[in-house]
């Protein structure tokens, strides 16, 4: 899993592909330039430990950029340039990063940022020129391409989406080891996951998130070539399927609704045979959606549940889920445990709070309080999802403790009434959340985007509602429903709840 040697055996083989234009990097390009961006650091004063981060577009650059920080044995920070200008800035110095790496889109905003941020000694800037940055080409053609003697193996250092208040820096257990040991990911990816030198991974989302970037970087340690798209579209992503013969790519399921929603005609136009597992996560898949996809493109549909934590993961294959209808799987990474609000473990079938036990350690940086409530005494891990299991051990998820809405006294999930409503023809998209209620607490709220064409009128809502009561117990059942031009979601797909009940939920 050493670049160099990958580089060696297949110097001219694609590393990268750019889907819009068909742009290369080879293996031997990819592995000399992230040698020269090490070497770069290195000569800055950075040392294993050091932080760097990235706040930078999909383009190759951010490939060549996070090789180098992870041949040099760097923390390295993708910086989501969707958040605020305060979250921008929060997370770039709250991480202690001491080189910010950025792009000409995003130059103007990098130098408010750089203002703001003392520890940072360098800002580099690819594809232009700009006063106080340092020009990429610079940071390449000023460095010795040589590896550095002693490369340590780095680790990327995520900040949460900032969904629930400021983002919150993940700092994964990481020993340091020589660099080609590889991190846990990247043999999975081989082990469960089917990956392998003739692999092509398509990345359709922003590499500023855990799984993209994590997933590119496995899928070129095991020496296939990633495909990377500048943003998700439903259409342009099935012809570089097709185009490029993908192998693997992953989705999140808001991508599913709209490959799904896309004329039918449309659909079945672009060949997929090429693909031999389409592999999801992020957020829990509506049962429809999913049966709809397994239709598709056959059993190739691979779930995973993890967070960037690392503190555990479950999978599950389409078969698997085809006699177990909205699982999440049994463990790959560490054991699972339903635990109730009193610590005790709960039987199958009960819903409670996910902890794991043995997968992956970390911490909440700079916030010890946030860090010990991820863990219970026992030494066993959460995210705070709520989900049971059944009689043959395999994961329901039920919601997030915090998206929780209890109506009278009883627990109604959020994402049971949103899969209730995602796929009629007339919702775009929809989010639900729970507003004060003067008898019951709290009341259910479906907060709708129209699909196009749609009036949003009376005469939808009551069509929405009559749509649920086929489908969910009448204390389930929407008491308003409220319309919207566009929900706010990352490119991701991931739903700004907190936004959404800012905004909706009085």
């Amino acid at each position: 899993m050493h670049l160099s040697e990958i580089a060696g055996r297949t110097p001219d083989k694609p590393a990268i592909v750019m889907s819009d234009d068909g742009r290369i990097t080879t293996f031997a390009e990819l592995d000399r330039r992230s040698r020269g961006i090490s070497g770069w650091l290195r000569r800055q004063g950075l040392r294993p430990e050091d932080h760097i981060a990235l706040l930078m577009d999909n383009r190759p650059e951010f490939l060549e950029v996070a090789w180098g920080a992870q041949r040099s044995g760097l923390y390295y920070t993708p910086v989501n340039w969707h958040l605020t200008e305060d979250e921008t800035a929060y997370v770039t110095g709250d991480s202690g990063a001491r080189v910010l790496f950025t792009s000409e889109r995003l130059a103007g905003l990098a130098a408010r940022v750089v203002s703001r941020s003392p520890a940072l000694s360098t800002a580099v800037l690819v594809g232009g020129a700009h006063d106080g940055f340092t020009r990429y080409e610079q940071v390449l053609g000023s460095a010795d391409s040589d590896p550095i003697a002693d490369e340590v193996e780095g680790v990327y250092f995520f900040y949460s989406s900032g969904t629930t208040g400021m983002p919150k820096g993940i700092r994964p257990g990481h020993g340091f080891p020589p660099f080609g040991t590889g991190l846990t990911i990247d043999h999975l990816m081989a082990s469960a996951f089917g990956f392998t030198g003739d692999s092509v991974y398509l990345c359709p989302a922003p590499l500023y998130h855990a799984a993209p970037i994590g997933w590119s970087l496995g899928a070129q340690r095991n020496g296939g070539t990633v495909v990377l798209m500048e943003r998700f579209d439903p259409l342009e992503c099935l012809r570089a399927i097709e185009r490029h013969r993908v192998t693997h790519v992953q989705f999140v399921p808001t991508m599913f609704v709209r490959m799904l929603k896309l004329p039918r005609e449309q659909r079945l136009a672009f060949d997929l045979s090429s693909l031999e597992v389409v592999v999801h996560a992020a957020a829990p898949c509506p049962v429809e959606v999913k049966e709809q996809m397994i239709d598709w493109l056959g059993p190739k549909v691979l779930e995973f549940y993890a967070g960037s934590e690392g503190g555990g993961m479950t999978t599950i294959t389409s078969p698997e889920w085809l006699a177990h209808p909205g699982s999440v799987g049994r463990p790959a990474l560490g054991a699972l445990h339903i635990v109730g609000d009193d610590g005790a473990e709960l039987p199958a079938g009960e819903v409670g709070t996910i902890y794991f036990e043995g997968g992956g350690a970390f911490v909440y940086h700079n916030d010890p309080d946030k860090t010990a409530q991820a863990y219970n005494d026992r030494g066993w891990s959460t995210l705070g999802d709520l989900g049971r299991v059944d009689e043959e051990g395999y994961l329901y998820l039920a919601d997030r403790r915090t998206d929780l809405i209890i109506s009278g006294g009883v627990n109604i999930y959020p994402a049971e009434v949103e899969e209730a409503l995602i796929m009629h023809s007339a919702v775009a998209d929809v989010a639900v959340i729970g507003v004060p209620d003067p008898e019951m607490g709290q009341s259910v709220r479906a907060v709708v985007q129209p699909a196009a064409g749609q009036r949003p009128d009376d005469e939808l809502a009551q069509r929405l509602l009559g749509h649920c009561r086929a489908k969910l117990a009448g204390f389930k059942l929407p008491r308003s429903i409220v319309f919207v031009e566009e929900l706010p979601r990352l490119p991701t797909g991931k739903l700004l709840r907190r936004r959404v009940r800012e905004e909706h939920g009085a």
